[in-house]
């Protein structure tokens, strides 16, 4: 049974994840085109985090940033190494999306990474049904990003 905690950034294993997340993530990424949060961006107001636990073992985080009252963003999707490759994504996935349809959210984009690195996450999104979009919010047009949009409804 999955059980989401709301904000939990100080639980060590979250810290843990969340901190590998950034360090990877700006390695991978080249200078001016990386978008990862560290955990102080993640506390801002405009944002709500969950850690997801299988049991008493943390599978992974995610969280949702509200872009406006109706749009929100997916940031810091993050499958702890011993869950991934096992369809654990999509797991999260479903759970911001299922969030965000609480909070009346009735769009949900994501950028994410244009290189190999970045591939597993593109096929997860796809996966989950997201498309190509312009660049959302902040972002500009990046060759190192791309952009990805999927419309909710609230039924």
């Amino acid at each position: 049974m999955l059980k989401s905690i709301e904000g939990n950034f100080e639980h060590p294993e979250v810290n843990e994840l969340l901190t590998k997340h950034f360090i990877e993530l700006r390695a991978a990424s080249p200078q001016g085109s990386a978008h990862v949060l560290d955990i102080p961006g993640l506390k801002d107001d405009s944002i709500k985090f969950w850690s997801l636990w299988e049991e008493e073992q943390l599978l992974g985080c995610g969280a949702l940033k509200f872009l406006d009252k109706e749009h929100g963003e997916f940031k810091s999707i993050r499958i702890h190494d011993k869950f991934r490759q096992k369809g654990n994504g999509i797991k999260v996935v479903e759970h911001l999306i299922a969030e965000a349809k609480k909070l009346n959210i009735k769009r949900l984009s994501i950028e994410t990474g244009a290189g190999n690195f970045f591939e597993p996450a593109r096929k997860l999104f796809k996966k989950c049904l997201f498309e190509p979009c312009e660049p959302f919010a902040h972002y500009k047009e990046d060759v190192n990003s791309i952009y990805l949009t999927k419309l909710i409804s609230n039924d």
